[in-house]
């Protein structure tokens, strides 16, 4: 029953994109429009995840606490600026690179906490 479900969303959001002038638009705006609550939902996760092991965070010293932050920080403008950055090869070998660096500092970060 889900199934036949999200799969009468996906026709009529296909219905929309098809039939109605002006669909191109009507598209984009829902294509933004689920952007924006995928965004949404990463933000809620990480506000969730920030209050399930705030005790961790707090326990991190200031070099750690700001490499983490630094790193997550350098994942959301790297997700902000993908557009830009992936549309020549050179931006794509540094988005790739910066994207890389921020899991292998969230990575550090993480082993050198559970280190007693």
């Amino acid at each position: 029953m889900r199934a036949a479900r999200n799969i009468a969303i996906i026709a009529l959001l296909a219905l929309i994109v098809a039939v109605i002038p002006g669909g191109d638009n009507a598209a984009r705006a829902i294509l933004a429009a689920f952007s924006l609550a995928f965004l949404a939902l990463i933000g809620f996760a990480g506000w969730q995840l920030y209050r399930q092991y705030r005790f961790t965070y707090l326990q991190l010293d200031d070099r750690q606490r700001a490499l983490l932050l630094g790193a997550i920080g350098a994942i959301v403008l790297m997700i902000a600026g993908a557009d830009e950055l992936t549309e020549s090869g050179g931006g794509l070998v540094v988005w790739l690179a910066i994207l890389g660096a921020s899991i292998f500092a969230i990575v550090r970060v993480w082993t050198e906490s559970q280190r007693y």
